[in-house]
């Protein structure tokens, strides 16, 4: 779309400049047509092939002048070519492109003004030159700005998405450990139980019965718990649906230990207070770590859970 504005532009505003010329320039024809359009239509390939555009364009203007032809918007096409190529890295390719019609429009008009037409043009003035020279350095000015701004923004979305990306990984190791402490803890509990369960079914129904009834309270924990984590994974803006478990908790955890034939005894040192989230949840999961590892790897059938807030810290300590 816009390499057809530029070629309107090009058509109308150079048979506009024409008529504001006439008699100093030599006349519209079809092969000032001709080099008008072709700058527009290689700027339809400008970001495939910038080097290619910038160079074409700045030799279409380059022989468009040479021709004599009136000063007008001719220099459009070059203008768009030479920021597409500093836009897309070609900073040399835009420079010598400029070049080009500089020193192109310098040697015509200087040099060889008595060789080519129109044969009454006089030279222009360096004043001319000089304007031709601001005009050059404001298009690779604005030309550098754009690359410099759009590179700028490519690294700000990279960083971004990189960003994105290690949320992502976080979330996902954090929704792991928390699905690890959950079933390990639970799991061991319904394996103990199970245990228990196998070996008094013949002799000792009722022992066996509360062993059966613990699995299943294990289990409707366990699922509630993986529940709650998997809420994590709804839409992200959504607030969770349960409250994350917390040192609140503990006799719950104590009970399940109770069950698997584990007695817990806790002790708390100094004034309880509440915890933030994060450690709250954090202190939790320690516990039914710790209480769990007793279950699975030890002999004893006893720990201490001993529980010591400090001012700015808490600390935990479990012993078999």
């Amino acid at each position: 779309m816009s390499s057809f504005v530029v070629l309107v532009v090009q058509q109308i505003g150079s048979q506009g400049a024409a008529a504001g010329q006439e008699g100093m320039r030599t006349s519209l024809d079809v092969w000032a047509r001709l080099l008008l359009a072709v700058g527009p239509l290689l700027l339809l390939v400008r970001h495939r092939y910038p080097r290619t555009v910038a160079y074409g364009c700045a030799a279409a203007a380059t022989a468009y002048l040479a021709a004599g032809y009136p000063y007008g918007p001719v220099f459009l096409s070059v203008a768009l070519a030479v920021f597409a190529a500093v836009v897309a890295g070609r900073r040399y390719a835009a420079w010598g492109a400029l070049g080009l019609v500089w020193a192109g429009h310098l040697v015509t008009v200087q040099l060889l003004r008595g060789w080519l037409p129109p044969s009454h043009d006089g030279p222009p003035g360096w004043q001319f030159e000089l304007l031709v020279a601001a005009w050059i350095a404001a298009i690779l000015a604005a030309a550098e700005l754009a690359r410099i701004r759009r590179q700028e923004w490519a690294r700000r979305r990279a960083e971004a998405a990189a960003a994105e990306r290690r949320r992502v990984d976080e979330e996902r190791l954090r929704i792991a450990r928390e699905l690890h402490d959950v079933l390990a803890h639970s799991i061991s509990v319904i394996n103990v139980q199970a245990g228990v369960g196998l070996a008094l079914l013949d002799s000792d129904r009722e022992q066996a019965r509360t062993a059966l009834t613990t699995i299943k309270s294990a289990s409707k924990e366990a699922l509630g718990e993986v529940r709650q984590v998997l809420d994590t994974l709804r839409t992200p803006g959504d607030a969770p649906r349960a409250p994350a478990p917390g040192l609140a908790r503990l006799p719950e955890l104590t009970a399940q230990a109770a069950d698997a034939g584990l007695e817990v005894t806790t002790e708390t040192e100094g004034e309880p207070r509440s915890l933030p989230p994060g450690a709250d949840l954090a202190a939790f999961r320690i516990v039914q770590e710790a209480l769990t590892n007793v279950v699975r790897h030890s002999r004893s059938r006893t720990a201490r859970l001993r529980l010591r807030y400090g001012p700015r810290e808490l600390r935990l300590d479990v012993d078999d």
